[in-house]
C-alpha cells in the first residue's frame, strides 16, 4: 500500500478513466485473480457434476432398479459420489455472497481509507464520488458475471439429474433453491455494496469485515423468510385417508380443515385407517387436510420477485453509500494537485 501511495504521477491526469481503471486493477489484483480462479474451478466442477458424475449416477440407479427385479448386485459408489459433490458445489455457490461481503468489507473501501490511499486519490483529480463509483462498478461487473455463471451452471447440473437420479434434490430444497436462481447472484451484488458501505462507516478493515458479514447474513435470512410470502400460494385440500397433506413444494402453511372451513394445527397422527386417528379427527371436527404451498410452477415468479427486491435494496444501499461519502468529505472535494506535479 505504501508503494502505491508513493507512486509518481505521470503526465496523464490521475483522474482519467484508463489511469483510474489500471490503478484499481493493480490495487486489487490478487483479489481479482482469486475470484477468477474460484469461478473457473467451481465452474469446472459444476460441468463435471452435470456431465460425467450425473451420467454415472443415472447408470447406478438403473442398475439398482434392475437389481430390485432380478436380485443382482450393484455398485452404489457412483450415486454416493454424485450426492457428495452436489452438496459441496451447492454450498460453494451459496457461499459466494459471503466471500464477496468479506472481501468488500475488509478491503474495498475500508483499507484505502484506513491507509490514506483514498485521500491521495482525491488530491489527484479524482473526486470522492468518482472514486467510489469506480470502486463499485469494476467489481460489480465481475461479481455479476461470475456469480451469474456459477448459478447458471448449478441450475444446469441440477436439471441434468432430474428424472434419472432418484435421490436428486427437489427444486424446493433450501440449498438447491438458493443456488439455482438469480437471487443468489443479486445477493452477491448486495454483499459487495454492504461491504463498501461498512468500509465507509468504520474505516477499519476488521470492523468492516465483521459488520458486512453480519449484515449480509441478516439480509439473506430476511429474504429467505420473506420469499414464500412474495407470491400467492396454491391451496390443496386432501382426504384424511392420506397420512400427510397432499401437494409438494415450498409449504407456507398446512394442517387440518374443519367442516366450517376453520384451519387447525396438524397433530401428525396419520391416516384415518388408524382407529385412534379417526377418533381424534372426529373429536376435532376435521374433514380433510389443507396445504398452502408453492408448486414448481411458482419457481420463477418467486425467484424473479426476490431478485427484484434484493436489487432494489442494493440500489438503495448504493445511494446511501454515496450520500455518506459526500457527508464525510463535504460538498466539495479536497484541493487536488495538478496532474503534472
Amino acid at each position: 500500500m505504501t508503494a502505491l501511495a508513493a507512486q509518481p504521477v505521470t503526465g496523464r491526469p490521475a483522474g482519467s478513466s484508463p489511469h483510474l481503471l489500471r490503478w484499481l486493477i493493480r490495487l486489487h489484483r490478487s483479489a481479482l485473480v482469486a475470484w477468477a480462479v474460484f469461478v473457473l474451478v467451481l465452474g469446472a466442477l459444476l460441468l463435471w457434476l452435470g456431465g460425467p458424475l450425473t451420467d454415472a449416477a443415472v447408470e447406478g440407479w438403473k442398475q439398482y432398479h434392475a437389481c430390485e427385479a432380478n436380485g443382482c448386485v450393484y455398485d452404489p459408489s457412483a450415486v454416493g459420489r454424485y450426492k457428495d459433490w452436489y452438496t459441496y458445489t451447492t454450498f460453494a455457490v451459496i457461499g459466494v455472497p459471503v466471500l464477496i461481503a468479506a472481501w468488500s468489507g475488509a478491503t474495498l473501501t475500508s483499507r484505502e481509507l484506513e491507509h490514506g490511499t483514498a485521500q491521495l486519490a482525491w488530491t489527484q483529480s479524482v473526486s470522492p464520488a468518482r472514486w467510489l463509483a469506480a470502486k463499485l462498478a469494476v467489481p460489480a461487473v465481475l461479481v455479476a458475471v461470475g456469480s451469474g455463471l456459477l448459478v447458471g451452471l448449478h441450475h444446469w447440473a441440477w436439471s441434468a439429474g432430474q428424472g434419472g437420479i432418484d435421490s436428486a434434490k427437489d427444486w424446493s430444497d433450501l440449498g438447491t433453491y438458493a443456488a439455482n436462481g438469480p437471487a443468489t447472484a443479486a445477493m452477491a451484488l448486495a454483499a459487495l455494496v454492504i461491504g463498501a458501505l461498512f468500509g465507509l462507516l468504520k474505516r477499519n478493515s476488521l470492523a468492516s469485515l465483521v459488520g458486512s458479514l453480519f449484515a449480509t447474513a441478516f439480509l439473506w435470512s430476511v429474504m429467505a423468510i420473506a420469499t414464500p410470502h412474495l407470491w400467492p400460494t396454491v391451496t390443496k385440500v386432501s382426504s384424511l385417508k392420506n397420512t400427510v397433506p397432499a401437494g409438494s413444494g415450498i409449504v407456507v402453511d398446512q394442517g387440518l380443515l374443519t367442516a366450517t372451513g376453520a384451519h387447525l394445527a396438524n397433530p401428525h397422527c396419520g391416516s384415518t385407517d388408524w382407529a385412534q386417528c379417526q377418533t381424534l379427527y372426529t373429536k376435532l371436527g376435521a374433514v380433510g387436510y389443507y396445504n398452502d404451498y408453492h408448486p414448481q410452477s411458482h419457481y420463477w415468479p418467486l425467484q424473479l420477485t426476490s431478485t427484484a427486491i434484493i436489487l432494489a435494496i442494493t440500489a438503495a444501499l448504493t445511494l446511501a453509500a454515496f450520500r455518506l461519502l459526500k457527508r464525510q468529505t463535504g460538498p466539495t472535494a479536497p484541493a487536488r494537485k495538478a496532474a503534472a506535479v
